[in-house]
């Protein structure tokens, strides 16, 4: 859906006056992405390497493939009690090799003028049970820790006082045929396991929403404070105020709800209870969610009127090659996707959609090469991709079976499509 894909962490310290951020003297990698927040990174050889989705360093000795996806702490919850605070987000990583010696591990904290200061801890859940085992380092941004076995591992603090975190705002706006507005506003640390865990809750929703990107929080958040969030023009909002901390924890995260009666732009702002300071500030403009009702509205008109227009050179090329099985009226052939519906979906598939052909269509990787190496235009290698999965399932190749493979992987807006296709057959 819209807001399944994963969010990747936000390098807020880069604008954090408080924090130093040091050269970084290792090399950016990016790793293989794959679905539900899986990674993988082949690395050739000795050297210390950051991942630039993720923000994780390794340091190995030689060269070796690693592993690794984004975990929810909610799963640790019974362990991780007071003293114990979370500050970043925590991972499952695998590999086979010892020549992995370090990881250092993104936090979320701002230590001002206190880094030298802080110990923190890295809890390891292993099959005894968790451990807190030392860092060897922390930095601004990274805590290090000495590789002893892998399993999930994140880092953690005992808490002090005042704990200050570099923060987020994530809007969702819900999306149905009201003319009111009505808006989820999540307050949250910059903790991608955190954010990951609001993104799952929305998209399991019984409402379908849209998420609007604005800019983080520009000041501090701190640690058991109150902050109100206003808008201007007023408006409902539900509670009046939320006491901050890292949920990361919690199965339900809080958030504001905003309702206005009637559609309108309005300014919001995040303000500090005690000190009235606003910490955080965006104007929703109108454009930030009717251009995806207008995407809606020309797709559907789009597929009302596909009979009666003539196709684009990309559809009619499609079509053309698989004239004689629309031709072919079979019990079941009715109902399998045309070549044309197949270019409206290729043409709303992100740049992921290799990875839905091995992941959720059961090609393969010398499928998805065979397909390369034909076309030049990426719609068409995804239409073709679509093609091959349709032939494959013979009468199955319907808008109601690929629906099956792809929900819960793809966008809202394409996941809509296919409903609207089944509603045709």
């Amino acid at each position: 859906m819209l807001f399944y894909f994963f969010i990747l962490e936000v390098n807020i310290q880069q604008c954090c006056k408080h924090c130093i951020i040091q050269k970084k003297q290792h090399e950016q990698v990016t790793p293989r992405r794959f679905l539900k927040g899986q990674f993988c990174l082949k690395l050739d050889g000795e050297g210390t390497f950051e991942c630039t989705e993720t923000g994780l360093i390794f340091e190995v000795t030689r060269s070796v493939t690693i592993e690794y996806s984004v975990l929810s702490w909610t799963k640790y919850a019974a362990y991780v009690k007071e003293p114990w605070i979370v500050v970043g987000p925590i991972f499952d990583i695998k590999c086979t090799s010892s020549a992995l010696t370090s990881i250092q591990f993104p936090h979320t904290l701002c230590l001002n003028d206190h880094l030298s200061e802080k110990a923190f801890k890295v809890f390891h859940f292993k099959k005894n049970g968790p451990e807190f085992e030392g860092s060897i380092d922390h930095s601004t941004t990274h805590v290090k820790w000495h590789v002893s076995s892998l399993s999930p591992v994140g880092p953690v603090i005992e808490r002090y006082d005042p704990v200050y975190y570099h923060g987020v705002v994530i809007l969702y706006k819900v999306i149905n045929n009201h003319p009111s507005l009505k808006f989820r506003v999540y307050i949250a640390t910059n903790n991608n396991s955190f954010i990951k865990d609001i993104s799952k809750t929305v998209r399991r929703s019984l409402n379908k929403f849209i998420k609007i990107e604005k800019p983080p929080c520009h000041k501090l958040l701190q640690n058991g404070k109150k902050y109100r969030l206003t808008s201007d023009p007023e408006a409902d909002i539900t509670p009046e105020e939320i006491q901050f901390g890292d949920d990361s924890t919690l199965a339900e995260k809080p958030f504001f709800e905003v309702y206005l009666e009637q559609p309108m732009e309005l300014m919001l702002s995040l303000v500090d209870l005690e000190s009235e300071e606003v910490v955080w500030k965006a104007k929703l403009r109108e454009s930030d969610w009717t251009l995806h009702n207008q995407n809606n509205n020309e797709q559907e008109k789009s597929l009302n009127c596909a009979g009666k227009r003539k196709a684009t050179t990309k559809l009619e090329l499609c079509c053309k090659r698989q004239k004689m099985a629309d031709i072919t009226d079979g019990t079941n052939s009715n109902h399998l996707l045309t070549d044309h519906q197949l270019m409206i979906l290729a043409m709303k598939m992100g740049k992921d959609w290799k990875v839905i052909g091995i992941g959720c269509l059961k090609l393969t990787l010398q499928d998805i090469e065979q397909i390369e190496a034909k076309e030049e235009d990426v719609n068409m290698y995804k239409c073709m991709m679509l093609r091959k999965w349709r032939d494959s399932e013979q009468n199955n190749g319907t808008a109601h079976n690929l629906y099956k493979c792809l929900d819960g992987q793809v966008s809202h807006e394409l996941l809509e499509l296919l409903k609207g296709f089944l509603q045709q057959t």
